[in-house]
């Protein structure tokens, strides 16, 4: 069918998600041109051959399990036909998130042991220093995508709670400052502010 120049308008794109093709319903990525009495063909223009008519995407539109990018019908073959649906395309994950403040807390457990493990995090390029739970920290260890590993050293000690109490203070030091030397963190006993019988009893 001709139309004039005066009823087309040529050389538009779709990304996708807005047409497919009348015939097989894959859907379509690519230029297109359109008509004054609304059909849509693909093609810069109408000398752009071969040209084919599309119609725009509806959800009840039957699409198949292939999807055509300027007649190149080879993406998304590996959808079913049942599951594919193309206006579902699958979101990219959450963002990463960074670790917040929630230290653990012995317990009257871990008091009759005598002691128990403290875990934190340094910010890898400041002297940041946050203490975490275990969740967090195992999070951190395994480079787990929900959380921001990359900018985070992090490190736990082993934590004296009971006994004598000059003694207690002098072996959370003594393990805080060989931690401190050993990992490279600066800083370390700053942040706990020498609080070396925290959560002593």
């Amino acid at each position: 069918m001709y139309y004039p120049l005066s009823q087309i308008t040529s050389n538009l794109y779709t990304n996708g998600r807005e047409f497919a093709y009348l015939n097989t319903k894959q859907p379509y990525i690519g230029y297109y041109w359109k008509t004054s009495d609304g059909k849509f063909f693909t093609g810069k223009t109408p000398q752009d051959t071969p040209s084919e008519e599309i119609i725009v995407y509806t959800p009840e539109t039957n699409i198949e399990t292939s999807v055509a990018i300027n007649g190149d019908s080879s993406y998304y073959n590996q959808f079913d036909s049942n599951t594919f649906n193309y206006l579902n395309i699958v979101s990219p994950p959450p963002p990463a998130l960074p670790p917040l403040y929630s230290p653990t807390i012995p317990t009257q457990k871990e008091y009759q042991i005598g002691e128990y493990r403290r875990y934190f995090c340094k910010k890898t390029n400041e002297i940041i220093y946050l203490e975490i739970n275990k969740d967090t920290y195992d999070k951190l260890v395994n480079k787990d995508s929900k959380i921001l590993y990359q900018l985070y050293q992090p490190f736990n000690l082993p934590w004296q709670l009971t006994g004598n109490k000059s003694q207690v203070f002098i072996t959370n030091k003594n393990i805080t400052e060989l931690t401190s030397q050993q990992q490279k963190l600066p800083m370390l006993s700053e942040y706990l502010k020498n609080d070396f019988t925290k959560y002593y009893k």
